[in-house]
């Protein structure tokens, strides 16, 4: 049996892997010290942060695994992502109270991962689903394929 490698682990891909493995580890690591220690504080961000780490983590999986099927997995993961982020992003700047439910904790960090649109990792939450999907355009199932029949070269060869 002949094992298929995933054309998206490769190159500038294994960089993107490494990226979403290390913000997967941060995010989660991040995510169980707030909800285990302050999840009282602000229910609505910590939960946010472990929905983030469960995303990279899965985001991750996906694009290393080979196949169609983890290549559509890698596109709603990547995909929620980036919608995470921006809508987290601009309703942090718009309506920073929706995280944190009492002015009692107002001058405490509550930040999620995707809050200010991931200022707090130096706005790598909002580049990496960018690449990601790059990536993924780039490395869609089938595209060596039509690449290759457009190529004249190839069809010459």
């Amino acid at each position: 049996m002949v094992q298929k490698t995933s054309t998206r682990a490769v190159g500038i891909g294994r960089v993107l892997i490494a990226v979403y493995a290390i913000l997967a580890l941060a995010a989660t690591a991040r995510s169980v010290f707030q909800i285990s220690t302050q999840f009282d504080q602000a229910p609505l961000a910590y939960s946010l942060s472990a929905l983030s780490g469960v995303i990279y983590i899965m985001a991750t999986i996906a694009l290393i695994m080979p196949g169609r099927r983890w290549f559509a997995i890698a596109w709603a993961t990547i995909s929620f992502e980036f919608v995470g982020v921006v809508l987290v992003g601009l309703l942090s700047i718009i309506d920073p109270s929706v995280f944190v439910p009492s002015s009692q904790y107002a001058h405490s960090d509550h930040a999620t991962v995707w809050s200010y649109f991931g200022i707090g990792y130096g706005f790598v939450p909002l580049v990496l689903p960018i690449l990601g999907m790059l990536w993924l355009r780039h490395t869609r199932p089938g595209h060596n394929a039509e690449v290759a029949a457009d190529d004249p070269a190839v069809q010459d060869a």
